[in-house]
């Protein structure tokens, strides 16, 4: 770091602020600011960190793709679920039936890609309870029936231990479909496109309570501080040490968090999780000492990465479905189960942010492209070639800074 010649050292909630002057009195003034080691911020002895909403949203989302998998389960509870009302026994847990969170309320519900357009979040939303009433209507009735081109039912994995995977007519894990998608519907949309964006940071008077760190009503922390709090929420909500997340990247939820650290295992990407988890921290920091431009900077950072992480498992998955297919002896359970979870990674793709353009990766016109060249055909994954799924990879990965082969291995 450049320290100029004159330097003031201000300890300000855990964090360090270097206050470097230019040689002219009268030039400007430059903070830079460092990070705490954690992800640890307290006012008056407290924490003033807090994203109860999104633990609990994540803690939902997994038990709804679990009951995806339970035959048993009508479409009015699972719908139920999606769309929980406060008070309503929906959950195994019952602090999730007492919430009055919801996970449906906030798929495609980001301030700055669905506040003006209804349309595309009604759509969406649409999307994933159609999922939900196929895997009930056409996969649940047939558990027991050998799946086939056109024909839902299982498929069993080849190996000394088999896995079981159930299909619709198309070949499609609605389960996996509906996790994958929710990864960018919820997790990424609300965190890039709604409480990291300035319309939600900056909205009526947070910046100069900030300033003056007037505090929500009955908390302790301010406005624009719990909303930065609650874009961390979605990545580390379930995580066994918020402040120090990425001890057990990977294995602490089954959706961003899981995924991040998937990316990260990935010596192309190795660092990745740091990245972000830093940029979180740098980027509270900020906010803490009244630096916006900082902030916005960080913000850039995590969307840039979180957006990269959905990318790359697109690729991936569809890689490995396109090897699994041009084996000798095709394991149709294997390919599918991976295809399934790339079409879930491709419909995220309309949730991520390029921060140069302020716009997704890809339109959604452009995923429903891609997606009508993965599963479009008569019998969906059944007719789908290993040189389409070269292509579709190839289309994607041009949109970022990585490769085919990067992202696939």
């Amino acid at each position: 770091m450049k320290i100029h010649k004159f330097l003031n050292l201000i300890c300000l909630s855990g964090l360090l602020i270097l206050a470097s002057c230019s040689d002219d009195d009268d030039g400007p003034i430059t903070n830079q600011i460092e990070a705490p080691a954690t992800y640890v911020f307290e006012r008056n002895g407290e924490s003033t960190v807090s994203f109860g909403g999104q633990t609990t949203r994540i803690a939902m989302a997994e038990e709804i793709i679990s009951a995806l998998k339970n035959n048993t389960l009508t479409e009015a509870t699972i719908d139920a679920m999606f769309a929980h009302v406060e008070g309503a026994n929906d959950f195994s847990d019952a602090t999730l039936n007492d919430s009055d969170k919801s996970v449906r309320s906030k798929t495609a519900a980001s301030r700055d890609y669905f506040s003006a357009n209804v349309t595309d979040a009604t759509a969406i939303k649409q999307e994933f309870d159609g999922w939900i009433k196929s895997q009930v209507d056409e996969v649940f009735p047939n558990w027991g029936m050998a799946a086939s081109a056109g024909t839902a039912g299982f498929i069993e994995e080849g190996g000394a231990d088999p896995a079981i995977r159930y299909v619709n007519a198309k070949g499609l894990e609605l389960n996996q479909a509906f996790g994958k998608s929710l990864i960018g519907a919820l997790m990424a949309d609300q965190a890039l496109n709604n409480y990291l964006g300035i319309a939600v940071l900056d909205e009526a008077d947070n910046v100069e309570n900030n300033n003056n760190e007037v505090v929500a009503e009955g908390k302790n922390y301010t406005t624009m501080e719990h909303k930065w709090d609650e874009a961390y929420g979605y990545l580390y909500g379930a995580s066994d040490n918020v402040a120090t997340p990425n001890a057990t990247i990977g294995a602490d939820d089954s959706f961003l968090n899981k995924y991040i650290g998937r990316v990260e295992g990935d010596d192309d990407f190795a660092g990745i999780a740091a990245d972000i988890y830093n940029a979180f921290k740098l980027g509270r920091a900020a906010i803490v000492a009244k630096e916006y431009t900082i902030r916005d900077q960080q913000a850039g950072i995590i969307r840039e990465k979180i957006s990269q992480v959905i990318g790359v498992r697109a690729v991936y998955y569809l890689q490995q479905g396109k090897t699994a297919l041009e084996a000798s002896a095709v394991d149709y359970a294997v390919a599918f189960h991976d295809l399934s979870e790339g079409f879930g990674f491709i419909y995220s793709l309309q949730f991520t942010r390029n921060p140069d353009t302020n716009t997704p990766y890809f339109t959604r016109a452009e995923v429903q492209a891609l997606i009508e060249q993965l599963i479009g055909g008569t019998n969906g994954l059944w007719d789908v070639t290993p040189e389409t799924l070269q292509t579709i990879s190839e289309a994607i990965a041009a949109k970022f800074d990585f490769s085919v082969e990067q992202a696939g291995s």
